[in-house]
């Protein structure tokens, strides 16, 4: 038996101005994906017979990172996280497998999260038909705050580069990770919509709408000085200037249209109580998250709202391999 455990994500700013060069800030969050392999006499996952093409992450991870030839696994999945919601499940499903698989093939090994992260934007670009930006992958690994851009910003930690070939061209990233003191008081409280993020129809909306209208490219450029701004407040744990700038991000958001009425809903239901609150992700649908100091009192407006409510600690860890119980 072989187990291991990774994080989703939660994007503080930058969303789909990312797309456009300029960088994105992201966290891990408490709730994840843990995936359990054992040898069996058969293919099976969580009791059912494996049907590798209903599942491109794994049998990516199987056939062609590992290229593995040995006896039929019983696999499970255990998630905390909502699907199809913004917080990556898919790219802490590809690092749980990925960690669970190399725990299980090479036991005596140590973890490489770097590596893993490389596996996990490999598995989300094969199963994306070759698009994938190594955020959501790279954050869930690494876990703290991660920094994706076309280069490392100041006072940032320069981890690795990814380079993906795509049907539009060549893409490269820098990986960067910022040091945050240790905050003692405040967390993240992330609101479902219950409505699936479109992720691909949302970046094509603003494509469209940049095209029609190039003035709004300014939306993009501010978001990207509103997040080197976040960064610098992030590096000193000044958390009311990063609540500040997360609600300067939401406003530029709304102007390029990928806010909703579901998420302005349960973001006004959450102001009064957090330092800052925005949409995550492509927005649409799927999340928002408050940044704030009574997690309790915001999970129970977002209820009242109708949302779905998941509480993080500011700054949780990375993938990791999960001990066997006794």
């Amino acid at each position: 038996m072989a187990r291991a455990f990774a994080p989703g994500k939660c994007i503080l700013f930058g969303e789909h101005a990312v797309v456009y060069g300029q960088p994105a800030v992201a966290v891990s969050i408490e709730a994840g994906v843990e995936v359990s392999i054992s040898e069996s006499n058969r293919w099976s996952l969580e009791g059912m017979p494996f049907e590798a093409s209903k599942h491109p992450h794994i049998s990516h991870i199987l056939n062609d990172i590992f290229q593995y030839s040995g006896p039929p696994l019983e696999i499970d999945i255990k998630s905390s996280l909502y699907s199809a919601a913004g917080l990556g499940s898919s790219a802490a499903l590809s690092n749980a497998m990925g960690a669970a698989l190399q725990e299980l093939v090479d036991p005596e090994s140590t973890l490489d999260l770097i590596s893993l992260a490389r596996m996990g934007h490999s598995a989300e670009a094969n199963a994306q038909k070759g698009r994938a930006s190594p955020t959501d992958t790279a954050t869930s690994a690494l876990g703290g705050c991660v920094v994706v851009s076309g280069s490392s910003p100041a006072g940032t930690k320069h981890i690795f580069d990814a380079t993906l070939e795509t049907p539009e061209g060549s893409r490269n990233w820098s990986i960067s990770k910022v040091e945050i003191p240790e905050i003692e008081d405040v967390w993240l409280v992330l609101g479902f919509t219950g409505i699936g993020s479109p992720t691909g129809d949302m970046v094509a909306g603003v494509s469209e709408l940049l095209k029609s209208d190039p003035l709004k490219m300014k939306e993009i450029e501010a978001i990207g000085e509103i997040t080197y701004s976040g960064l610098r407040e992030l590096s000193s744990g000044n958390m009311e200037e990063v609540g500040r700038a997360m609600n300067e991000c939401q406003e530029r958001l709304r102007k390029i249209g990928v806010s909703s009425p579901e998420l302005e809903n349960l973001i006004s239901a959450t102001e009064s109580h957090s330092l800052g609150a925005k949409l995550t992700g492509a927005g649409g649908g799927g999340c928002m998250v408050s940044l704030t100091r009574n997690p309790q009192r915001v999970a129970e407006c977002i209820e009242i709202a109708g949302g779905r409510p998941l509480v993080s600690k500011f700054g949780s860890g990375g993938a990791r391999i999960v001990a066997e119980e006794n």
